[in-house]
């Protein structure tokens, strides 16, 4: 196979961001039809290279073959449905029931948590895997939180050293899931401004209060609630083919879901706090975008010098 027919394919590859699964089988197929194609025209009389340029010609461009195959094999089934929105639920659960205060029901969630995350990781990172994964970032939000109950010089000591090193481990973690696709490291990062905006109305501070506890038992119901409309957000998400209804569709409930906390916070949730959650939650759509664009453009501006070693 020639060079410009490896990276056409490649290509094709890299933007219809398939699941690991089918990716092997279409790609020959599409392979395969390439082949077919380049046969008829060595046939009848043309030379390879001249068979190969007329086939991609006729191919067209890439984008249109990448977004046909996304939108045929994008949707996921039923299945996937259950286990993408599952860890929401269950996270909502704990605060519907009010069981959020027992530490054995929160450390079985966390137990589950991971062990779904490290089994669907090494088992070919399907789409249903990235919600779950989203959820083992919270020990890290824990150990922030946990900080500011240090004596005054020790949080002033510890927090310069835990915020480049919290910040280094998501970076690490959005790294890893966008070499997938952004969106799904989005999907990720979704139930972090929801999380942290609770905590912020709850208790500005941070810190947790017997008074900030008598309200966390006030807001369990509608904190369970907005992680329920999280589920239902996964689930629509996975059954949709078209990529910009997905985009949408992370946008709108994040937007409904902090205008709920904005209203339940009861004037504890001050405009700049508010201001931080809106960023965040663009944050959490364009950061892995950006990042994506940029090893793209990175690994583009490195295959001139890999062709040239080639030849």
């Amino acid at each position: 196979m020639t060079l410009d027919l490896s990276q056409y394919l490649e290509t094709i590859r890299s933007d219809a961001r398939l699941e690991h699964s089918d990716e092997t089988v279409i790609m020959s197929e599409l392979e395969a039809h390439i082949e077919d194609k380049l046969r008829e025209f060595t046939d009848s009389g043309m030379s390879r290279k001249e068979a190969i340029k007329t086939c991609l010609q006729q191919m067209g461009n890439t984008k249109p073959i990448a977004r046909q195959i996304y939108e045929a094999y994008s949707q996921g089934s039923w299945k996937q449905v259950l286990l993408a929105s599952m860890p929401h639920f269950l996270f909502g659960l704990l605060f519907v029931l009010n069981w959020w205060h027992y530490a054995s029901w929160i450390s079985l969630v966390l137990v589950l948590i991971l062990a779904t995350t490290v089994y669907g990781w090494f088992h070919g990172k399907p789409t249903w895997v990235f919600p779950w994964l989203g959820y083992t970032l919270l020990p890290v939000l824990i150990v922030g939180l946990m900080l500011l109950y240090l004596p005054r010089g020790w949080s002033f000591l510890a927090l310069p050293v835990y915020f480049p090193l919290a910040l280094w481990w998501l970076f690490r973690i959005i790294s890893l899931t966008i070499k997938r696709d952004w969106l799904l490291s989005s999907l990720m990062l979704l139930p972090l401004p929801i999380i942290i905006g609770w905590v912020l109305a709850i208790s500005p501070s941070g810190k947790f209060s017997e008074e900030s506890l008598e309200q966390l038992y006030y807001y369990a119901p509608w904190i369970g609630l907005s992680f329920m409309g999280l589920a239902l957000t996964i689930a629509t998400f996975i059954r949709l083919r078209q990529r910009w209804l997905r985009v949408s569709l992370l946008v709108a409930p994040s937007l409904v879901t902090l205008s709920l906390i904005v209203y339940h916070s009861t004037g504890n949730l001050t405009n700049l706090a508010f201001l931080g959650l809106l960023v965040l939650m663009w944050g959490v759509l364009l950061i892995p975008l950006l990042l994506e664009r940029r090893l793209k453009n990175k690994k583009r501006a490195a295959q001139p010098q890999r062709d040239k070693v080639s030849l």
